[in-house]
């Protein structure tokens, strides 16, 4: 018995120690982008602040919600499960949101196209937000719930990655690079399936595969004319 409950606490020290290092990465990505002086927090918008405020509590979710699981909380876990449901929502539409908003008031990076950009910001949202609510539906298969969890949040690294990479150098290729360090994460939580479980989990394969599916989804998206079009008129 004892032994079973080493093995469960291990298991959300793990996920636990993921989170909070996704969410230190994600932290240091815009810090220091400000700090550049590439940014002027104070001239954003207020929904680009709202944006902000709800990805830090969505990360500040993530590392709770294994910290209550360690210690046997699963009332406030339960609670706070909900409650990040409804925030993945919000995320999710505040993202589309400040993508548009952001190409009529051009405010987009100069070394995207407003296709791409268009494409970007809508596809890595919606990725996002039907992750998280394939591991609601998946919550009461805990090995399934955690990794997509994770998986969600993998999926929108992209815009600390683009704070990170020197972007300008990398026009039209940069969702290689981008792609590649999301699947090296994946490849973290491979590792950990294969030291506990003998075997990559199916859930771990299919973050890789939803990652792999997001950046040629959005390559190809910024390509195709209706998309131009609706970007174009978005920009003009």
């Amino acid at each position: 018995m004892a032994t079973t409950t080493e093995g469960a606490a291990r298991a959300e020290r793990f996920w636990q120690r993921m989170a909070i290092g996704l969410a230190i990465f994600i932290i240091i990505g815009f810090v220091q982008f400000a700090l550049r002086g590439f940014v002027d927090p104070v001239a954003a918008p207020f929904w680009v602040h709202l944006h902000g405020v709800a990805m830090l509590a969505w990360l500040g979710l993530l590392i709770a919600q294994p910290t209550l699981a360690s210690r046997g909380d699963m009332v406030w876990h339960r609670r706070l499960g909900w409650a990040g449901a409804a925030l993945a929502i919000l995320i999710t539409g505040l993202g589309i949101f400040t993508g548009v908003a952001s190409l009529v008031l051009n405010r987009f990076p100069p070394f995207f196209s407003p296709p791409y950009f268009l494409a970007l910001t809508v596809i890595e949202s919606l990725a996002f937000g039907l992750t998280v609510w394939a591991a609601v539906r998946r919550r009461h298969a805990t090995a399934w719930h955690r990794r997509l969890m994770i998986g969600a949040t993998i999926v929108i690294l992209e815009p600390a990655l683009g704070r990170l990479l020197p972007m300008p150098l990398m026009i039209g290729w940069s969702d290689i690079p981008v792609g590649l360090i999301q699947l090296a994460v994946v490849g973290i939580v491979a590792l950990y399936d294969r030291r506990t479980l003998g075997r990559v989990h199916p859930a771990t394969r299919a973050i890789a595969a939803i990652v792999i599916a997001v950046r040629v989804t959005i390559y190809l998206l910024s390509m195709a004319p209706p998309v131009i079009a609706l970007a174009t008129r978005l920009a003009g």
